[in-house]
């Protein structure tokens, strides 16, 4: 069941953000999210263990799989560190452009949602900022679902 509302939580994000047609989101004024997140090393954490489920998944290992791992794993710490408000700048190429000729859907988009969800559990990330960094990814999705 909490799945399942955090997947209507970002539904709903997508509706309010998706006029912005911004390539980006917006970083947290303050970093108390990104502590509750684990600051930096917490944030490794989570993307291995984010990363991990991705590649178990078959449903988004083929989107993942010929990707420089480490590279990958760099720029996701950056981009969950900025938008959590601590103090990296992603500086890794933008969403739109990544993704353009991907053919990722709808399924695999919210197959990679679950996954983050399970790392963030296994990480005893609060419900609660789960959901404020979920609502924060959510602009990026236009920029990442290019399939009907």
């Amino acid at each position: 069941m909490k799945k399942i509302i955090a997947l209507l939580i970002v539904a709903c994000s997508l509706n309010v953000h998706a006029a912005a047609g911004t390539d980006y989101t917006v970083p947290y004024a303050n970093d108390e999210l990104f502590h509750v997140f684990g600051d930096k090393p917490g944030l490794v954490k989570l993307v291995d263990d984010f990363h991990d489920n991705l590649m178990r998944d078959p449903r988004t290992r083929p989107f993942f799989e010929n990707v420089e791992q480490d590279f990958l794993k760099e720029k996701l710490v950056e981009q969950f560190c900025e938008v959590l408000g601590g103090p990296c700048v992603y500086n890794g190429p933008l969403m739109s452009k990544i993704h353009a000729q991907r053919g990722i859907g709808k399924t695999e988009f919210n197959a990679l949602v679950q996954a983050l969800q399970l790392a963030m559990d296994k990480n005893g990330i609060p419900f609660p900022a789960q959901n404020k960094l979920l609502a924060k990814l959510a602009p990026m999705h236009r920029d990442v679902v290019t399939k009907q």
